[in-house]
């Protein structure tokens, strides 16, 4: 599995992976900010942008693509980074692996199993008709009825590139991604805990981590700390870039 990535400035190593129908140029302007003292790696994770489209998708086998990427990078420690799935794929990859990680950040993510939510933007995707939509604004018009809000419409179409050949194609493998869904909202165990030291932020707006989550956090990252960013949901880095930026960037300090 070669990962997709990019690649930021100079010193110790810091790798950011993005969620669920996410690509590394959700990451790439506070990428650009933290490689002002970190080596920044931004990666495209399995089924999602330029890496490999791939039946299989699962936290313990994105651990893997972390680690053959890293090695194959001569890392063999680093700051871990993760939002949503990412942060689940970065959890499980410390619990795995936790002398590869030197600080862990986890964005609005815990260690249990989520109820979903994405079911109607599945049913919105797979309902477009990528070969005969003739601009952007054709495929925000069709996903409209079932995702009313503008700004979830344009994340989610910055997954769909033209073809030379005309019409649009996914840059996500779709499918394995709707396959494997309960997968990716299942719980993250490993048979470690990660006692390096842990940052989870959490947005205020957000459910995804809640009080009652810390037990289940602390019993797994016991050196694991949480801090609330008001006025943002579950897209912290989109929502309050400066806030998040400045946690961080202490955090690492």
């Amino acid at each position: 599995m070669t990962l997709n990535y990019k690649e930021f400035g100079q010193g110790e190593p810091l790798i950011i992976l993005h969620g669920l129908f996410g690509t590394l140029d959700n990451w790439q302007t506070l990428a650009k900010r933290f490689a002002e003292n970190n080596m920044v790696f931004i990666v495209d994770q399995r089924n999602h942008g330029k890496s490999p489209h791939v039946p299989e998708h699962s936290y313990a086998l994105m651990a893997e693509d972390l680690r053959e990427f890293m090695e194959s990078n001569y890392m063999y420690k680093a700051h871990i980074l993760g939002h949503s799935m990412g942060g689940k794929a970065a959890m499980k990859f410390a619990l795995t692996y936790p002398d590869m990680v030197d600080k862990l950040t986890i964005v609005d993510i815990s260690p249990r199993a989520n109820e979903g939510g994405h079911e109607t933007i599945f049913k919105a995707l797979f309902s477009l008709d990528l070969d005969n939509i003739e601009n952007r604004k054709a495929a925000d018009l069709q996903l409209q009825e079932l995702i009313p809000d503008f700004g979830v419409r344009q994340f989610l179409l910055k997954n769909i590139t033209r073809k030379k050949e005309g019409g649009y194609r996914w840059k996500m493998n779709l499918e394995a991604l709707h396959t494997h869904y309960q997968e990716i909202l299942a719980e993250t165990v490993g048979d470690e805990i990660f006692e390096g030291e842990s940052l989870f932020i959490r947005g205020g707006n957000s459910d995804y981590v809640l009080d009652s989550d810390m037990p289940q956090i602390l019993e797994y990252f016991p050196a694991a700390r949480l801090e609330t960013v008001a006025d943002a949901g579950h897209w912290v880095h989109a929502e309050q870039p400066e806030k998040l930026f400045q946690l961080v960037s202490n955090f690492l300090d």
